[in-house]
């Protein structure tokens, strides 16, 4: 059975973000795991390079466009060399093949009437290569998007039929609802598509910098729009319209994807493939953004996040685990040097790297570093049976893109190697004469060392392929069958030494963000009233995500004169749990099946060792405080603004 993943192909305007790196570590994560477990695996990457956004930047650094092209494009693919990560094929949209097979594209939609001539007049987004109708602007002008002025187009175009897919897509959504994950982001998608649908312009003649016209139809003044060029890269690495010999990849298992371009993956690309009677993608999986330190990331602050700078001072693999660890998938996250280094520290150096400290200490001591599995069922098999209930619960987290959960429930087998040592006490065995009981102690740790790196090899191949060395055996398809899926032991073997995995990690080992300081103004400007201050660009505001949601529970916190435990449906596959300080002013009973307005993407916060994964909107004053609610009852996870 073959397995398809893909990144998007990133952008060559900038140089990679931590955003790309966190996309392209899942993406890699995933496919490792489904190599080691046996699978026939296809894992793609590369670079979108064509439209009139690059166009203007090679101009602005006087460079042919071509040569701007190159020249980022190989800062990605170097990036991700130095990084290890495993992609099977690195695309490009300049490659001829790529050009060749979307010309095929264009022609099979064009023969089949999904792509007709005429004139397009309205608002694009240069920013985003994206055209909008006037409804969808903000006041009138600005893009829905990135909140930039949009220029006014006329021009000629071939349009892309996207108006006879409505139906068909909505009806994919609802037969197939885990297409989109998480399920959270479905609604957004399917609440677009119910607005309806407008064609799309596929061509534009204003700029060169595309994939010409096939030689079929002609008219040469015309470029492909990048999006249906773009979007085609995922076909066109297997062979569409040339050589086809990857084709049997296709459909992909997961795209995975930033939210910024949900809706060009989810609504855009299956139209395209209905178009092409091609199969669809299986799971087009969505993440969320990355901020630093709280703040949204931009050059003008100078806090943007390096990608290779943090690996060149905390390691490629710290960083692919603090990444995969610290968030959910979907939802943003936050890059913090001290929550990073806190994870080190506590995570990989204490929970892990040193337990293979201590058992390699005490197998010197007590075996001269010879470890044997023959009386670790007979003293441990309470152990046994944890170790292999935690590692049969794994494979779903994946499936589900939970990697966060997939790390949480793994770091259980560590806090089992580490309890089972202070719980046995081999070293009071050893003195006790019961060396059988204290050899055991030890084995078992180093067994549930093993099949515990074979799960965490996925995401940290090095680090894991020096444990098992240390172990003597290799990690492999092989070693994961017998280990993990059969749960044999380890055989007889030498223990070797190796050096501290993880250093702990005393002060931040790069420069802090700058905080962000009042702009300076002139004389003439400080007149401005102090709520000036405070004032945020549309942009900003779009930022956050606010819903209508229905509390469908609601209990008192013990020990809290302010706390409220509330779960309250957001339109997602389960409730969120939000914990608010209303205690004094509202009865858990009367909160029940009531609606409230909910910021739905704050990050995870811990209140009384409770998370809570979101806010309520209220007002309060002398009076007291009361809930911001919808005037009328709205679907849960209904979109405020």
């Amino acid at each position: 059975m073959s397995k398809y993943i893909t990144t998007p192909i990133y952008y060559v305007n900038g140089e990679a973000h931590i955003g790309h790196a966190y996309t392209t570590f899942i993406a890699d994560t995933v496919a490792r795991y489904e190599r080691l477990k046996g699978e026939d695996t296809f894992f793609l990457t590369g670079t979108d390079e064509h439209g009139q956004k690059i166009e203007e930047s090679a101009k602005k650094v006087g460079k042919p466009t071509q040569e701007f092209a190159d020249e980022i494009s190989a800062t990605f693919k170097n990036l991700w060399d130095e990084f290890g990560i495993s992609y099977d094929k690195f695309i490009r949209t300049t490659d001829e093949k790529h050009m060749q097979g979307v010309q095929k594209a264009f022609e099979v939609m064009y023969a089949k009437g999904d792509i007709y001539k005429d004139f397009y007049e309205g608002h694009y987004c240069v920013s985003c290569e994206t055209f909008f109708p006037e409804t969808q602007l903000i006041d009138g002008e600005f893009c829905p998007d990135c909140g930039r002025s949009t220029t006014v187009v006329k021009e000629e175009s071939y349009f892309f039929r996207l108006s006879n897919y409505e139906e068909k897509l909505l009806k994919h959504y609802e037969e197939n609802p885990d297409f989109i994950m998480p399920r959270s982001r479905a609604n957004e998608v399917v609440s677009f598509v119910k607005g309806g649908l407008h064609d799309l312009s596929v061509t534009r003649t204003s700029f060169s910098w595309g994939v010409k016209m096939p030689q079929s139809i002609g008219d040469e003044k015309h470029v492909m729009y990048v999006w249906l060029d773009a979007l085609l890269n995922y076909i066109t690495a297997l062979g569409y319209g040339t050589d086809e010999e990857k084709m049997h990849y296709w459909p992909a298992d997961i795209h995975f994807v930033g939210k910024d371009i949900l809706r060009f993956h989810a609504i855009y690309w299956p139209a395209f493939l209905m178009s092409l009677d091609l199969p669809l993608p299986k799971h087009i999986g969505t993440h969320g953004w990355w901020t630093r330190d709280g703040e949204k990331m931009s050059k003008s602050k100078g806090n943007v996040v390096s990608p290779k700078e943090v690996a060149d001072a905390y390691g490629v693999e710290n960083l692919r685990y603090f990444m995969l660890r610290e968030v959910p998938f979907g939802q943003d996250g936050d890059f913090s040097q001290r929550a990073f280094i806190d994870r080190i520290n506590s995570e990989l150096s204490n929970d892990l790297g040193n337990l293979l400290n201590r058992i390699i200490g005490m197998s010197g001591k007590y075996s001269d570093y010879v470890i044997d599995s023959v009386d670790v069922e007979k003293y441990h098999s309470q152990e046994i049976e944890q170790m292999n209930l935690i590692l049969d619960s794994l494979d779903a987290f994946i499936e589900n893109l939970q990697p966060h959960r997939y790390l949480e429930e793994l770091w259980r087998l560590f806090s089992i190697g580490n309890g089972v040592i202070q719980e046995y006490e081999p070293w009071v065995k050893m003195k006790n004469g019961q060396k059988d009981e204290a050899l055991a102690t030890v084995a078992v740790v180093a067994n549930i060392l093993a099949k515990a790196a074979i799960m965490l090899h996925p995401v940290m191949p090095n680090t894991t392929n020096t444990i098992a060395d240390a172990l003597s055996f290799e990690i492999n398809t092989q070693s994961y069958k017998e280990l993990v899926q059969e749960k044999k032991l380890l055989k007889l073997f030498n223990i070797k030494k190796v050096p501290p995995l993880f250093p702990r990690v005393e002060e931040p080992l790069m420069q802090e963000a700058p905080k962000a300081e009042p702009t300076t103004m002139k004389k003439e400007e400080k007149k401005s009233s102090k709520e000036d201050d405070n004032l945020i660009t549309i942009g900003q505001f779009f930022e956050t995500s606010l819903k209508v949601g229905t509390i469908v529970s609601a209990q008192e916190v013990v020990k809290s004169k302010k706390l409220l435990k509330l779960q309250i449906d957001l339109g997602e596959e389960n409730p969120r749990q939000v914990v608010a300080g209303i205690k004094e002013f509202y009865s858990p009973d009367a909160l029940i099946n009531t609606q409230v307005c909910v910021v739905a993407n704050l990050k995870p916060a811990k209140l009384m060792g409770m998370i809570s994964e979101g806010m309520l909107l209220a007002a309060k004053d002398e009076e007291g405080l009361c809930l911001i609610r919808p005037e009328k009852s709205k679907k849960a996870g209904t979109p405020i603004g």
